[in-house]
């Protein structure tokens, strides 16, 4: 217990630190949101890695998704580290660096209303970001109430407070800048934490092979597709239910690229080397961290005994007990080292949600609308507050689902994710590459995305099967936004020639670099 509690009091005191020591980095609103747009590959690769894997991933869904498909269940990994990170980089990163900066646009809802000239688009865009983000807030502290219930004998809500306090604290001193920071750190440990994890738990079963043996020998006489009835099926390549397994890679990786904490860690990029670098750095992390946490669930069910004892094919305690299970017989200090592992995951994916949360509703919703005249000192004490707020608000939902066993809010994080995205990723992508990108192609798909997301909510039972599940029904609108910009753009009016032009001049612009850097012209 003694080395527990030491490693989380130590863990606290150096994110306290940071946040104090990164306070001359947020005195305006390009420091305190961007960091002066000058933070290097290394923090915004690992910014970027750990705002995309939390508690929700360590603890839900390889849970979740390893019982559900064994070890194929590493494809999510996979995908995350491929699709997520690598492609997301390659072909979001440097463009969206230019023409952020071009446009002087912060935040994506300002990326919006900027590139289209439209305030009523800005404002939309930030009612979605306002919306979605909060329950996926309130969702990051899911994780922890068991496995702060096997190390501690400490209530979950104290847990949970200290947690808000500590990460409000720190990003209200240090802004993006002790953010980035501590990302870097939270990213070393979660990098460290899943590796030692993996091989202790492995080594708990025989070893790696012994543990593929017995996984294939398991089947589930209980599941719902006949493929899951056969041995050997959660050790295969494609796990029981490949269809379903695709709707998680697509969600959870291509979904990246329409989330706004996600997208605006690309504002923040200094210099062209620096892309390539971070393209690198950020696949590299979310295969260890993203790969092992999924490839990790996949043996959940060798832990069925204490699992599921009565052979009813679910967990007794729910997907969320696999992971803690799982872990429950480790030394104390792998107890510990899991612990920091899991606090460091959902208190980087917190901080970068509240920023994003709160840049977005004072820049692009209050300044200029709600309250005209908003100096830049006045902008940052709002944001300030607004950080207090938005994690007040994640910890009151956090702990009424806990209290009451709310499933409503658990419900809405998994519609938040794909109503984000689904919103968000078409007519951003589209809008850093074509010209033709209409402002009413804007509308039609958020509006689509968002109803849909929300009637997954409440009229689930009159969806079609495969689109009842959140997960399947965000890859779904994160797809159908494909089609939908440029079909609506192409019968919609175009927008003035003379506006696109001048906002796509920055791509054209030519610039000096050392040969080192590129080749020179053949003559």
């Amino acid at each position: 217990m003694l080395i527990k509690i030491l490693l989380v009091v130590i863990f606290f005191g150096l994110m306290l630190a940071i946040g104090l020591y990164c306070r001359k980095h947020s005195t305006d609103v390009n420091g305190f949101v961007l960091g002066g747009r000058s933070v290097g590959p290394w923090l915004t690769a690992f910014a970027y890695g750990t705002s995309y894997f939390s508690a929700v991933v360590f603890v839900g869904y390889a849970g979740q998704f390893g019982w559900r498909y064994g070890i194929a269940a590493t494809w999510a990994g996979l995908g995350n580290a491929f699709i997520g990170s690598l492609m997301a980089w390659a072909v979001l990163g440097r463009r969206t660096r230019i023409m952020s900066q071009y446009l002087s646009s912060a935040t994506m809802p300002d990326f919006f209303g900027k590139r289209f000239n439209s305030d009523a688009l800005k404002i939309a865009a930030s009612l979605i970001c306002f919306i979605f983000l909060i329950p996926y807030t309130a969702s990051l502290y899911n994780g922890l109430s068991r496995l702060f219930g096997m190390a501690f004998s400490v209530d979950y809500s104290v847990c949970v407070i200290f947690m808000a306090v500590l990460t409000g604290i720190y990003v209200v001193a240090g802004g993006y800048m002790a953010t980035a920071i501590n990302d870097f750190i939270q990213g070393i440990i979660m990098l460290i934490g899943i590796v030692a994890v993996i091989i202790a738990v492995l080594e708990s079963k025989g070893g790696l092979f012994s543990a593929l043996a017995g996984i294939a020998e398991i089947s589930d006489p209980h599941a719902a597709t006949p493929l899951a009835k056969s041995p050997g099926v959660f050790a295969s390549f494609f796990g029981p239910d490949p269809v379903n397994l695709l709707g998680v890679v697509i969600l959870t990786s291509l979904g990246t690229w329409g989330l706004p904490q996600m997208v605006q860690k690309f504002y923040a990029i200094k210099n062209e080397s620096d892309i390539t670098k971070g393209t690198v750095i950020s696949t590299l992390f979310a295969l260890v961290v993203s790969g092992g946490c999924y490839f990790l669930g996949g043996f959940g069910r060798l832990f069925t005994s204490q699992l599921d004892p009565a052979g009813a094919g679910i967990p007794v305690e729910g997907y969320d007990s696999v992971i803690p299970v799982m872990l429950s017989n480790l030394p104390d200090l792998l107890i510990g080292v899991v612990v920091i592992l899991v606090l460091s995951a959902s208190m980087s994916t917190l901080s970068s949600l509240v920023l994003a949360s709160s840049s977005t509703l004072t820049l692009d919703l209050l300044k200029g609308h709600i309250i005209k005249d908003m100096d830049e000192k006045k902008q940052l004490s709002i944001m300030k507050i607004l950080i207090v707020i938005f994690i007040a608000i994640s910890v009151i939902l956090a702990l009424i689902q806990y209290k009451s066993n709310v499933t409503f809010i658990a419900q809405l994080m998994g519609v938040s994710w794909g109503a984000l995205a689904g919103a968000f990723l078409a007519p951003f992508m589209y809008s850093l590459y074509w010209k033709g990108v209409t402002k009413l192609s804007c509308w039609v798909n958020f509006i689509f995305s968002s109803v849909v997301m929300v009637a997954n909510i409440f009229i689930r039972p009159e969806f079609p099967e495969l689109l009842r599940s959140p997960i399947n029904a965000g890859a779904f609108c994160m797809l159908a936004g494909f089609v939908i910009v440029p079909v609506v753009s192409i019968i919609t009016p175009k927008p003035d020639k003379k506006f696109l032009e001048d906002a796509f001049s920055c791509y054209t612009k030519t610039v000096t670099v050392r040969q080192s850097k590129a080749l020179g012209d053949v003559e």
